[in-house]
């Protein structure tokens, strides 16, 4: 049975969730704030985290950045839960490093979708080696810790941009479509992903300083990534 953490300050809506879970055959343990969560968390790993943004103390996106620098915890299903709709916030918890998002409020059916979903994608995900080395020019990236090197400068990514660099890096010189990059990085078609996928390659670039003219468009299709 998949253990399922919900991390919700409402306690009506905690209810209804935990209620949802156990009729449909998961087992739902539920959190009123970060402080508990994190106990649970370091005693026994859930196998998917329902994760609201707006908690007393520290928000849910904090949770979910605690989860994302903890290599036990990096790969994590995590789906928010918020009142939040804009696609500011929406993009926000997905460059954190969430795997969906569902606004409130949600039907319990259209939640369980999107746990079920999320869940089919963490079983077919292969484990990726503990340490892999890509590199082009100057920059040289370590998927196993993480980090991102022009020489000697460290340059500090989100979540999503790291992915998207590693991926536009393992597909050097070929051309991926925005679609392909959505699908790769983000694991599902989100709402208004060209935007989406435009403004991490946009930000990606100025991070990376000179060497983002690596990172080709090619107009009407998408991007690649061309060593120099």
């Amino acid at each position: 049975m998949e253990k399922i953490y919900c991390v919700e300050d409402d306690e009506n809506i905690r209810e209804l969730v935990l209620y949802a879970l156990g009729s449909s055959g998961y087992q739902g343990k539920g959190f009123a704030d970060g402080q508990s969560f994190r106990e649970a968390v370091s005693k026994e790993l859930p196998d998917l985290v329902l994760l609201d943004i707006m908690l007393p103390g520290e928000s849910g996106l904090d949770l979910l950045k605690w989860l994302r620098e903890d290599p036990a915890t990096a790969s994590l299903p995590v789906i928010m839960l918020t009142a939040k709709a804009s696609e500011y916030d929406r993009v926000k918890g997905l460059d954190s490093g969430a795997d969906d998002y569902i606004t409130k409020p949600f039907g319990v059916m259209e939640l369980l979708s999107r746990i079920r979903a999320v869940l089919r994608r963490a079983r077919k995900q292969p484990e990726a080696p503990q340490t892999q080395r890509l590199t082009a020019g100057s920059l040289t990236v370590d998927t196993g810790r993480r980090t991102v090197t022009d020489g000697e400068r460290e340059i500090s990514l989100t979540y999503k941009e790291f992915e998207l660099l590693c991926c536009l890096l393992r597909n050097r010189e070929l051309v991926l479509t925005r679609e392909k990059l959505m699908e790769t990085v983000w694991g599902f078609d989100f709402e208004g992903e060209s935007r989406t996928v435009d403004m991490h390659i946009k930000s990606l670039r100025q991070k990376l300083g000179p060497l983002g003219e690596m990172i080709q468009t090619v107009r009407g299709v998408g991007y690649k990534l061309v060593e120099r």
